[in-house]
């Protein structure tokens, strides 16, 4: 069964999406159904808000992201950005242009990822809007979140001395989004291949199903560690330790053979002859935490099995570098995902 979007127009279908949708928050006062969304901070919180654009062709492609997956990833990318500023994020809104083949339960399909993330993550969706498009899928999600003020973390606050860290493992989503495109070009045309994903499983999953480290904020809390700068890895570890030491005004050195890569990473850039440690440094949509701490917190740091120490803060004059197994230096450059690059095609 096909419902054209049209029967119902754009309050039709807001209303049909958002049906029976509940607020969580304390601070969501008023969602859907206003002109406006009425939210109430404590004076004592800082208010947070960030918002992503997420275009078909450019940033997913429908032959192969099932639509729940997309609304799923188009909130998390959201929620890893408060995540990064130390916050928690506490509300949505989620504004779409959509072309007419689009169909109702296409969009049902894609809210009901939308809305699994935000019960999974404690987030209120509390507006949005809908539009007509010529060029197919757009999606503009805005988070809103809070953090105490002496909680927040910054990119600007890394010094000298300062260990670099990341969660989780780097380079999986890029060799996901590899797999996924290799598949897509040998069944081009054919309609009885089925594409073989076995012990792939964990590439796909950080491509099409990525998650933010929520778990990685409680825990450093918990152990009383606050960060000195802090970014999401969203466009290549690469990039956003540049990103890091351009803000903060210093220079880093990581090191290679402490680089966190899952085993089916490694498999998968042999298979694909790419360099591992190129993937793991410039693929991006990892969507894990990249931050420093003071040296002081080794000890307590080096005890979390979800991070790893991957380098240290240097003077500005030392420089962006990696340093190979072999002890070669090589200058950090942002090779990584780049949305207005005329060249790049991801």
């Amino acid at each position: 069964m096909r419902t054209e979007i049209a029967s119902l127009g754009e309050f039709g279908l807001i209303d049909h999406l958002t049906e029976g949708l509940t607020l969580t928050n304390s601070s969501s006062q008023y969602g859907v159904g206003d002109d406006a969304a009425v939210l109430s901070y404590k004076a004592d919180k800082q208010i947070l808000v960030t918002t992503d654009l997420l275009m078909e062709g450019v940033h997913f492609d429908l032959t192969y992201f099932p639509l729940k997956h997309l609304g799923y990833k188009a909130a998390i990318v959201n929620f890893s950005d408060i995540y990064a500023m130390n916050g928690t994020p506490r509300q949505i809104t989620v504004s779409l242009a959509l072309s007419k083949r689009f169909s109702v339960e296409d969009m049902e399909t894609f809210y009901a990822g939308i809305r699994l993330a935000c019960e999974e993550y404690h987030v209120d969706i509390v507006g949005g809007d809908t539009t007509s498009s010529l060029t197919g899928f757009a999606i503009s999600i805005t988070c809103i979140g809070e953090a105490d003020k002496e909680s927040l973390v910054y990119r600007n606050g890394a010094r000298n001395t300062d260990l670099i860290c990341v969660s989780g493992d780097l380079g999986a989503a890029y060799m996901g989004l590899q797999l996924l495109e290799r598949e897509k070009s040998v069944m081009k045309g054919a309609n009885d291949i089925q594409p073989d994903f076995t012990g792939k499983e964990y590439l796909l999953e950080r491509q099409l199903k990525p998650e933010a480290r929520k778990d990685i904020i409680e825990e450093l809390a918990s152990a009383g560690i606050k960060p000195t700068a802090m970014i999401d890895v969203s466009d290549g570890l690469s990039s956003e330790l540049m990103h890091l030491c351009k803000q903060s005004q210093t220079g880093c050195r990581v090191y290679e053979e402490h680089i966190p890569i899952d085993f089916q990473t490694a498999v998968m850039a042999e298979e694909f002859n790419m360099n591992l440690t190129t993937c793991a440094m410039n693929g991006g949509e990892d969507y894990e935490l990249l931050f420093t701490v003071p040296i002081a917190d080794h000890e307590k740091v080096s005890e979390m099995k979800s991070i790893r120490i991957i380098g240290h803060i240097t003077k500005p004059e030392l420089g962006c570098a990696l340093v190979t197994r072999d002890g070669q230096e090589f200058e950090l450059k942002a090779q990584g995902w780049n949305p207005l690059s005329e060249k790049d095609e991801k």
